[in-house]
């Protein structure tokens, strides 16, 4: 029951995707009470690299080396996954990981239009629901898809604080 679910899910998010390129609905943003931007729903990385308002990103981006072997699987596997990174630009957690998980991409050569970047509010909501579609409880949420399916995700620091790790073995793991 549960599999047919998340079939569905990964259905109707790619067909999501494929319409919102095409009418792209813009990022709610918004400034929390502390005057913290707040990004809610789709957007790109070139957001954080260019508002100064998330300095955090080149920062926490900065002497951070992606593991090779990750680097490797994502390199040879570019054609094959899809990633949806679910992150708060609020979030302390998303702001150390974001930096570095892309970092890992763009040293594995892997194409931004592989990889749906969806911002979450505090009480970890997205516009169209789709962290509770997809069971987003925690931030950030890195899902690797393969055809349209889930073949896992890392969830904040993931098993063993090392998320270019852990989403290299995700992707070496599921290579056929």
């Amino acid at each position: 029951m549960m599999q047919t679910i998340r079939k569905i899910l990964s259905f109707i998010l790619f067909l999501f995707i494929a319409v919102q390129n095409i009418y792209a609905q813009p990022a709610v943003i918004t400034t929390d009470s502390q005057g913290e931007k707040i990004i809610k729903g789709f957007f790109e990385k070139s957001v954080l690299i260019s508002d100064p308002a998330f300095s955090w990103y080149a920062a926490n981006q900065k002497n951070f080396v992606p593991d090779a072997t990750a680097v490797k699987a994502f390199s040879e596997n570019k054609e094959s996954i899809h990633i949806l990174a679910f992150g708060g630009t609020w979030c302390d957690d998303t702001k150390s990981l974001l930096p570095k998980f892309y970092a890992l991409t763009e040293a594995a050569g892997f194409p931004d239009n592989k990889i749906t970047l969806i911002g979450v509010d505090r009480s970890k909501k997205t516009l169209h629901h789709l962290a509770e579609a997809f069971q987003v409880v925690n931030v950030p949420t890195f899902i690797v898809l393969k055809n349209g399916k889930e073949i896992g995700r890392v969830v904040e620091y993931g098993r063993y604080g090392m998320i270019d790790k852990e989403l290299g073995e995700i992707v070496n793991a599921n290579k056929n």
